[in-house]
């Protein structure tokens, strides 16, 4: 009978001793997971703070490149308008003039450049023109034919005359003989037009309110 007993007791303490073993494994276990899951939040914590601040920084560097290139962008679109107000101005010009201030105004051209040009200038009697090829060629555009031949009047010859293809919106009329050339062209007297008296022509076109903000 003692020794069921003691038998009993043996087996109590067995499985008492096994319950608190495994309740230290579970508390250990517990610990680890909770310890673990810490780690975690704290390096996710981190990560999420480095991510914020390379954003912050990312986003600061954008503003100040935006805000640097906003001078230069408003100047870029100043200058943009300001061209745009000047070849409309120019179209606005060219389109007042009558047929026959146009071939005026290119055989003035042609005039000016072939006193120049000893290939096309005539004999003056001070000194003697460069010899002259056999053929003179001539190349119009944006004009016709009789149009054409009124301006090359001036050239006090002939001229093996084709019409060409237009290379902008404005009459031209180019000479060549041999390896000289010479050109009258509407687009040319615009731009030095515009290029010479830019300054007084913006101001008109937009004030000088516009060009001092």
């Amino acid at each position: 009978m003692e020794e069921l007993q003691s038998t009993e007791i043996l087996d109590r303490e067995i499985l008492e001793d096994a319950r608190k073993k495994a309740l230290r494994i579970l508390k250990s276990a517990d610990e680890a997971i909770q310890a673990q899951a810490l780690e975690w939040e704290k390096k996710t914590a981190e990560s999420a703070d480095e991510l914020d601040k390379k954003y912050r920084e990312q986003r600061e560097a954008e503003a100040e490149k935006v805000m640097a290139r906003l001078p230069i962008d408003k100047l870029r679109l100043k200058i943009e308008k300001i061209e745009s107000l000047l070849q409309s101005s120019a179209e606005a010009w060219y389109k007042s003039l009558s047929r026959a201030r146009i071939i005026e105004l290119l055989t003035g051209e042609l005039a000016k450049r072939i006193a120049l040009c000893e290939e096309f200038s005539p004999d003056n009697g001070h000194k003697k023109p460069a010899s002259k090829p056999s053929q003179t060629r001539a190349l119009y555009c944006g004009i016709d034919r009789k149009e054409a031949e009124s301006a090359l009047k001036i050239t006090g010859g002939p001229c093996v005359m084709e019409e060409s293809a237009a290379v902008n919106n404005y009459p031209s009329i180019i000479l060549e003989a041999g390896d000289v050339k010479i050109t009258a062209s509407i687009q040319n007297m615009i731009d030095f037009f515009l290029q010479e008296k830019r300054a007084e022509l913006v101001e008109a076109l937009v004030g000088r309110g516009f060009l001092e903000e």
